[in-house]
């Protein structure tokens, strides 16, 4: 049983409305019980703006955090918007909100301003979230504390199997949630993720307590809570699967066009731009040219089933980039903003790789002895641009800043630190 298992079958859950078994810690010992219903049963869906006000009420008047979720329609729809949002306070119960039918939730965040949200994975979520109102100036994340923690597995149906000893069902995750209406499996499962976010929350402080990782994972939480929103993408159709295989500037312009093309239609039709066209019927355009819509049509993606319209557009793509004169064609790799990729470090500068051999070493052997991943106890990007461009003088303060400066948090300044002065000292910086 880990340190984890223990903390939760030490200590009684605290529930959030409602009872689990008395003796749900133990259940952590031997069979997990499934979760099937929701304490109260499935909640009515809000979607007007009178039911939508009595949940701002009875949230903002509910005690303790507030666990919050969000459905995407990820590969069915354009884009990241929540098409369902779930709630569970203390006091207030569990809540289930349709964010087409009620698109503005700030009154809802405001509500819930300087509460502490608890989310699972809370970077995905929080975009979605944010352009529908809600933003969190606290909160918790429970798969980063599960992965401070140590834990093998942090998805939430395992954490919670894990620690709480409830098996979730998880069969709906990946279903189209922008169908209205929702069928009741579907809000049954969505209800239920909300269901011991808390208890889970609870469970993974004390653990976090326990091995000296708590006010870590505060710093990690409040750095998110802080963080702005996302830049938009440079370039995004470089990011299309297959990329690798094409070298030719002119059919990077063809991969640009076809991408661009597709991402108009997919926006304007509201579908996944892959239920437009694959990537790699992109990809097998740009590496033949074709040099007319017969030709296009033999190739793999635009078979029988595309129609002679949409032929003629992808053709058309194909076209405006085969003619674009030498000087608009994209280059063949993305601007480096930072230090140039590892593998290229032996040759343009043996010293830096020899550096970064010795960094990625010690910090792996630290985040063992930490038991954390290694990219939550330092960010890779971060050590590799310490060991490209190290202070001119190698001193605890002087890596201490460089880290700093790079966006690490205190704490993982405060571990990390002593190991790059190593790295940085012994490999002759």
């Amino acid at each position: 049983m880990t340190d984890a298992q223990e903390t939760a079958a030490d200590s009684s859950v605290r529930t959030t409305g409602g009872t689990p078994p008395d003796d749900a810690g133990a259940t952590v010992l031997g069979a997990p019980t499934p979760l099937l219903e929701p304490r109260e049963g499935i909640p009515p869906v809000i979607a007007d703006e009178a039911a939508l006000a009595e949940v701002i009420a009875a949230f903002a008047a509910g005690s303790g955090p507030v666990a919050v979720d969000a459905e995407r329609a990820s590969g069915y729809r354009y884009g990241q918007r929540a098409y369902l949002v779930q709630l569970r306070r203390e006091g207030a119960g569990s809540a289930l909100i349709d964010p087409v039918a009620c698109p503005d939730l700030s009154g809802l965040g405001e509500a819930l301003a300087g509460v502490e949200w608890v989310l699972h994975a809370a970077t995905q979520d929080l975009p979605c979230l944010r352009e529908i109102g809600m933003v969190p100036t606290r909160l918790f994340d429970t798969e980063l504390a599960g992965r401070l923690a140590g834990f093998p597995r942090v998805g939430l149906g395992a954490m919670v199997e894990g620690v709480l000893g409830f098996v979730l069902e998880k069969g709906h995750s990946a279903v189209d949630w922008s169908t209205r209406p929702l069928p009741e499996p579907w809000l049954r499962y969505a209800a239920l993720d909300v269901e011991l976010l808390v208890d889970l929350r609870d469970a993974l402080e004390k653990e976090l307590d326990r091995q000296g990782k708590l006010d870590w994972a505060l710093q990690e939480f409040a750095a998110i809570a802080a963080a702005p929103p996302a830049e938009p993408r440079k370039e995004p159709w470089r990011r299309t699967s297959g990329m690798h295989k094409v070298r030719r500037r002119r059919q990077l312009a063809v991969v640009r066009e076809l991408w661009l093309t597709r991402d108009r239609i997919a926006q304007r039709r509201d579908v996944s731009p892959g239920k437009v066209l694959s990537d790699a019927a992109i990809v097998e355009a740009a590496l033949s040219l074709p040099a007319n819509v017969h030709a296009l049509a033999a190739l793999n993606g635009f078979g029988h089933r595309v129609g002679r319209r949409q032929l003629d557009q992808w053709q058309a793509a194909v076209d405006r980039a085969k003619a674009l004169p030498e000087a608009q064609l994209p280059q063949p790799g993305q601007p480096v903003t930072g230090p140039p990729p590892p593998r290229a470090w032996a040759d343009k500068d043996p010293a830096a790789a020899a550096r970064l051999s010795a960094a990625r070493a010690g910090v792996s052997a630290l985040a063992e002895q930490l038991n954390m991943p290694q990219e939550n106890l330092v960010s890779p990007d971060t050590v590799r641009r310490v060991c490209w461009e190290p202070p001119a003088a190698v001193t605890a303060g002087t890596v201490a800043d460089a880290l700093a400066g790079h966006g690490a948090r205190p704490w993982q300044v405060e571990q990390v630190t002593p190991v790059l002065v190593a790295a940085l000292s012994g490999a002759g910086a």
